[in-house]
């Protein structure tokens, strides 16, 4: 993939939580990290010795396959290995339990997954993915990366924005071009490229999906880009925006999330706003009705305000009140199989029935959920027992 070297400084805004892995949903490959291809419908955490009795700080979720952060910055992948996107030398296609990924510098602080990619941010802000690097950026401080299903979106420490990846559908954000004769060139960027459109506004999140992009400037705005169909996103007619557009109807932001065809944020006073498709009841707004424009989720979120979301490919998963709380695909309805291997168990509610509305995890002990994250069909947290 790439390296992105930047310059050394410390990460103040890392987060420094620690706590238990439990992951739970599709076990194809092995992605759950329990040592073996089971599903899994409800919690299960993996036990310490897992990671060399280490606490964990972040967990990420991806297509196929998972990575694992420990308190003392070493990674661990475990899942499907058939693009490398474990990064370890293990010459297997897949991997059931946690192996530590070799050849990383000490003190990662953050991690990311994709479809079928991976990245790792030191606490020098430098960007690592195995194998290859890219040296077209040194100098640059990389804040936060978010990785999609072919695209990659980072956020430096000026606020500028660089995406690279496949580009289809305009999820790049850098607008279309047509080459001689009015052909289309390439929308694919090999190298990190700064999206110009959101030049001028200094970006403090983002998020990569499908087949869009969603970021957020430090004035609480949000600006999306890529696919607007209208089977999927609901709007009147088909359409890409390929450059970023501001999102009109919400508060003041904090955080996005994206997931197939829906996307989700957090405002600044905690509450969580949707919009996009609705298959599955993925949006948790009580029906499987297509927004057109932001609504807010309510429910369990009217008492405690949401911290952090995370989205699948149709389901959902959100922190509120120290509780995780799911919805949206469960796998029994339009469930996606391939070559015999089917999900299902995604939202932790020991069914794969869909849920329409936010439902919170039962965890059988106490616990306090720390961070979230969805694959394709699958779920992670970071929590600890209290």
């Amino acid at each position: 993939m790439m390296i992105l070297r930047g310059v050394v400084r410390k990460r103040s805004f890392v987060r420094c939580i620690s706590g238990f892995a439990a992951v739970w949903g599709n076990g194809d490959y092995g992605r759950l990290g329990h040592g073996n291809v089971e599903s899994r419908w409800s919690p299960n955490p993996l036990p310490s010795s897992a990671f060399d009795n280490q606490s964990l700080r972040q967990i990420a979720c991806g297509g196929a396959h998972t990575l694992f952060l420990t308190e003392n910055g070493r990674v661990y992948a475990s899942g499907l290995n058939d693009y490398g996107q474990l990064g370890v030398s293990d010459d297997r296609d897949y991997i059931t339990e946690p192996l530590g990924v070799a050849g990383l510098p000490k003190e990662i602080v953050e991690v990311s997954a994709g479809y079928h990619h991976s990245s790792a941010i030191t606490e020098a802000a430098t960007v690592l993915s195995i194998p290859n690097k890219v040296e077209c950026l040194n100098g640059v401080t990389i804040k936060t990366i978010s990785l999609g299903f072919e695209h990659s979106i980072a956020v430096t420490d000026k606020g500028e924005t660089l995406s690279w990846g496949g580009g289809q559908s305009g999820r790049l954000g850098h607008g279309h071009q047509s080459g001689i004769f009015g052909l289309l060139k390439s929308d694919s960027e090999y190298t990190p490229r700064l999206i110009k459109e959101l030049e001028g506004l200094k970006v403090k999140n983002a998020a990569a999906g499908m087949l869009h992009s969603v970021c957020i400037s430090e004035n609480g705005s949000v600006h999306i880009f890529g696919e607007r169909a209208n089977k999927k996103l609901g709007y009147s007619e088909a359409s890409n925006n390929s450059l970023p557009s501001m999102v009109d109807g919400l508060p003041y932001s904090e955080k996005a999330a994206c997931g197939g065809y829906h996307t989700c944020v957090i405002t600044d006073g905690g509450e969580l706003y949707v919009w996009g498709t609705n298959e599955n009841g993925c949006l948790g707004i009580g029906s499987t009705d297509v927004a057109h424009s932001p609504l807010r989720v309510e429910g369990p979120f009217l008492r405690h305000s949401v911290s952090e979301v995370s989205c699948g490919w149709k389901h959902t998963a959100a922190i509120s009140g120290g509780n995780v709380y799911t919805w949206g695909w469960g796998g029994s309805h339009g469930t996606f199989s391939v070559d015999g291997h089917s999900s299902g168990g995604q939202l932790g509610q020991a069914s794969d029935v869909d849920y329409v509305k936010p439902t919170k995890i039962n965890f059988h002990r106490h616990v306090k959920a720390l961070q979230v994250s969805c694959g394709f069909n699958h779920t992670g947290a970071i929590i600890e027992y209290s």
